[in-house]
């Protein structure tokens, strides 16, 4: 959704991302020459698959074959980009790009050796070359990837950015930005285009979008303004970039497609008509049966061992003031429908009367309720919820089916009342033990940030996302972070 731009510009690029740039061109040419090498060397040396003893060639033999293929792929990974990073580009299109180039490269290499016939050709050399070339560039792709993402999630080579406009739009951009840090992008806040209705600490509100010229003037590392307005402001949109451009800022307009959220638009096209359509790829039969085998499998691979912890657990309750061992709470599901959560008891008996009484020293902003340092907590129940084992026995809510492994944390219905209208998107789907907020602060989100997370795991859900979400709660739960 970020990569949609609208107006061309030439900002001045940060100093650490061409930096990324020429470090990547340097690896490749070394990795394509190595790659090169060790295909010669697979062929004579080693004589793996298609080699025959042969040590009379010597490399010299093929430095001609060996430049001319450094000519068309730098001319190749020009052309096709591969040098250019694209943010949010998945791994495996990185990976077709580099292939796209190679195959036309190696293509002319061939091409040359049929045409002239030099003395030492060898179809076998070039197969190996393709292969240690191809897994090498494709490597340095992945561990490019990983340095990168370490680097953002601690704001390093980040772009500052600023989002204008706080309708579908706005939010769509808001929430990307909060899921998705190794995009390299760090947001100073957001300009509201009316109304604000997203609270925020990450992304803070700055102020009405008339105000670009003094945050783009207090800002002076700004790289990047997202112009995320309602498509009937077009005069002011375009005031808006020309006010970006003047400053040596990259404008980037996201289009405003009938206030429909970006994350479901996809294009088509029917017989030459250019066609909008809207994708849901949540609410597929296919996905949700697929969500559906993997919650069986997870809670089949956790039954023996939470039984295990379960009893401990149980027993160390009773004996702490002998009240009853599990808390049902009753939660708002999918479709706003009413079920039973069940937990261990965290707290003392009275909980939810004193809940009232307690409401004024609320810490969480919105219709949730949290206090980090909550008198009713158990002595019991604050080492399990610093540990998150108070959720162990949504694990049956699970297998019951009303709760899955991965999704937006169920709410209760005093802060369903409380909701503003795009915070109901959240329940589409079905609550879960852990979900993208979990991973991304926990307690220390706010409502907004959560609602915003929510909907962006449902509009962007895949399986691989899934098992992210899940790999990246353990560090949360072990380390007890945003836990309270």
């Amino acid at each position: 959704m970020l990569s949609t731009s609208g107006t061309a510009n030439t900002p001045v690029e940060r100093r650490s991302l061409r930096l990324v740039r020429q470090l990547t061109i340097v690896s490749d040419m070394v990795l394509i020459n190595l790659g090169f090498y060790l295909a010669y060397m697979a062929r004579y040396t080693w004589q793996w698959i298609f080699g025959t003893p042969d040590s009379t060639v010597p490399f010299s033999e093929y430095l001609i074959q060996q430049l001319l293929l450094n000519l068309f792929l730098i001319v190749a990974f020009s052309q096709t980009s591969v040098w250019q990073r694209r943010r949010g580009e998945s791994w495996f299109d990185e990976v077709y790009r580099i292939g796209y180039a190679m195959a036309g490269s190696f293509t002319l290499i061939m091409a040359y050796e049929f045409l002239n016939k030099p003395t030492f050709s060898s179809r076998g050399m070039m197969i190996w070359a393709i292969v240690f070339i191809g897994v090498f560039l494709s490597l340095a792709r992945l561990a490019r990837r990983w340095t990168l993402r370490w680097l953002h999630s601690r704001g390093h080579a980040v772009d500052q950015v600023l989002i204008v406009g706080s309708g579908e739009t706005g939010r769509g951009v808001i929430r990307t930005l909060l899921a998705r840090p190794d995009l390299g992008f760090q947001a100073v806040g957001f300009l509201d285009d009316g109304v604000n209705e997203v609270g925020s600490k990450r992304i803070p509100h700055l102020g009405q979008w008339k105000n670009l010229d003094m945050i783009v003037a207090s800002h002076r590392q700004l790289h990047t303004v997202f112009i995320a307005l309602p498509a009937d402001r077009h005069q002011d949109i375009l005031n808006m970039t020309k006010t970006c451009l003047e400053n040596g800022i990259r404008a980037q307009i996201v289009p405003d497609l009938f206030q429909l959220s970006l994350g479901r638009v996809e294009m088509s096209n029917m017989g030459g008509i250019p066609v909008i359509g809207v994708r849901d790829n949540y609410k597929k039969t296919v996905t949700q049966l697929i969500k559906r085998i993997i919650d069986l499998l997870v809670v089949g691979i956790f039954a023996i061992p939470s039984l295990i912890v379960g009893g401990l657990i149980a027993l160390a309750i009773k004996l702490d003031d002998g009240g009853p061992i599990f808390y049902k709470a009753k939660r708002v599901g999918k479709g706003g429908e009413i079920f039973e959560m069940y937990k261990f008891r965290s707290m003392v008996l009275n909980a939810d009367a004193l809940r009232d009484e307690l409401w004024k020293e609320n810490e969480a902003d919105g219709p949730i309720f949290k206090i980090k340092h909550d008198p009713r907590i158990t002595k019991i129940g604050r080492l399990i919820r610093k540990t998150s084992l108070d959720e162990l026995p949504q694990l049956i809510n699970v297998l019951i089916g009303n709760m899955s492994f991965v999704g937006p944390r169920p709410p209760i219905q005093d802060e369903v009342d409380q909701y503003k209208d795009w915070h109901h998107r959240r329940l589409e789907v079905k609550g879960g033990l852990t979900g993208l907020w979990q991973v991304s602060g926990r307690s220390d989100l706010t409502f907004d940030e959560m609602c915003l997370l929510d909907i962006y795991y449902m509009e962007n859900w895949s399986l691989a996302l899934d098992f992210r979400i899940v790999f990246q709660t353990i560090p949360y739960v072990l380390l007890s972070r945003g836990a309270y």
